[in-house]
């Protein structure tokens, strides 16, 4: 189901910037006999979404056999919003091709093995810096919200001829496309986001404040079961500024790594709830976090005795308000790159027992590795102060640092980035009652 944008101040429904808008004009699209469309397709990795992968499509059913890693050519912008000004969105470089094969829609397959349609599927290496579909949205304050890009600059060169199947199964059969090696195609169609795209889109209201939020209920649902429900707290820049609805899911991997085996080690299906608060401030956002999970659970089939929440940056202060107001609504916390907790809120979440899991790089450069420390001694505090043992208190309390090495990117305040790369860290998270 495509990801659409609802705004909230009125019933009209956009679609959702994780889809772009300005799209080529039917005469960019090759004419009679030519390239049909191209389809961006993303993926979210652990510091965000790029294109994977693109899907050109042919007039009619093409030959594989004719397709290598060279037949085409994927350009995409050299701009990621953690490192560069945004005047370098339109710098293109030239993506690796990892994979060639054709198949009956624009989408990937698990396989990579070519089964007979219009489409060649064109995989991109994920490993490059290059493709990054988030953007800076707005900066109402020193601090800066992002969007995904509703335009986005991915260039396709059609650089061998591509050939329909042979009538008799013999030989290339005729050309579709001849060769254009120096004809750069724009996207023309709106992007499939694996994974962004299955998120149902929801608002709540309560007291005259709006929280949007999008949400992801297994595929594979059963009539009668409970799942446990995962609430995935963003940064500051994701927050909701009237202009990026969705972005939570799709900035960065806590959203979708609870609906992938390969991130969490487990074959456990998660409901995931992603809410975009609008960053007006605490204790106002931290009550009707507590409202929204509430509500939550009584519409959905939530395990209530597994209700988790996961947090990146600004995350952390609804994490330590919510947690310290309904310590008995939460079953356990995972905080990443966060702020520090008060005394009353460290005191509040030791009462309850709730278990948590703090990380946090040791060279974070917007949230300085002090806060982790001093938050973990006041808990380790509260814990003491309550008579606590020093061995129960280690079952609830753990506390990681990672070091410059441990980020495959270098946002050393994307704790997030390690701490989800070690699925150990999931999996104990999961397994809290």
């Amino acid at each position: 189901m495509r990801l659409r944008r609802a705004l909230i101040a009125v019933a009209a429904a956009l679609a959702i910037g994780m889809s772009g808008t300005a799209y080529a004009a039917a005469g960019d699209r090759g004419g009679a006999g030519g390239i049909a469309s191209i389809t961006p397709i993303t993926t979210v990795y652990t510091y965000g979404q790029k294109v994977s992968a693109v899907a050109v499509e042919y007039p009619a059913t093409v030959n594989p056999r004719t397709l290598d890693t060279s037949t085409f050519a994927v350009s995409d912008t050299t701009y990621n919003f953690r490192f560069n000004p945004i005047e370098d969105l339109p710098k293109l470089a030239e993506r690796t091709i990892t994979h060639t094969y054709t198949n009956d829609a624009p989408t990937i397959r698990a396989d990579r093995r070519s089964v007979p349609g219009r489409y060649v599927i064109v995989e991109l290496d994920p490993d490059e810096n290059l493709g990054w579909t988030v953007v800076l949205s707005k900066c109402p304050t020193f601090l800066c919200h992002v969007k995904v890009n509703e335009d986005l600059p991915t260039r396709v060169v059609q650089r061998k001829d591509v050939h329909a199947q042979p009538g008799n199964g013999k030989g290339k059969g005729p050309v579709l496309v001849k060769a254009a090696p120096t004809t750069a195609h724009p996207v023309t169609e709106q992007a499939v986001n694996l994974l962004v795209d299955d998120f149902r889109y929801g608002s709540y209201l309560s007291g005259g404040m709006v929280l949007p939020y999008h949400y992801h209920l297994p595929k594979n649902y059963q009539p009668g079961r409970t799942y446990p429900l995962m609430v995935v707290l963003p940064g500051h820049g994701m927050g909701w500024d009237g202009d990026n609805l969705g972005v939570q899911i799709a900035a960065d991997i806590p959203a979708t790594a609870w609906l992938q085996s390969s991130w969490t080690g487990s074959t456990e299906d998660v409901i995931v709830l992603a809410p975009q608060n609008q960053r007006v401030g605490l204790p106002a956002e931290g009550d009707l976090l507590i409202r929204l999970v509430e509500q939550f659970v009584k519409d959905h089939p939530v395990d209530s005795g597994r209700v988790y929440a996961t947090t990146v940056s600004y995350g952390s202060r609804l994490l330590w308000e919510a947690f310290a107001k309904r310590p008995d609504l939460f079953t356990a916390g995972l905080v990443t790159g966060g702020f520090q907790i008060s005394a009353a809120q460290a005191i509040a979440i030791a009462a309850g027992e709730v278990p948590l899991w703090i990380t946090h790089g040791v060279n974070d450069h917007l949230l300085n590795i002090s806060l982790a420390r001093n938050t973990h001694a006041a808990l380790r505090a509260a814990y003491q102060a309550q008579g606590t043992s020093p061995e129960r208190t280690a079952e609830l309390l753990r506390y990681t640092e990672y070091g410059n090495e441990a980020f495959s990117l270098p946002d050393y305040h994307a704790a997030y980035g390690p701490t989800y790369e070690d699925s150990s860290i999931l999996r104990w998270l999961l397994a809290q009652r």
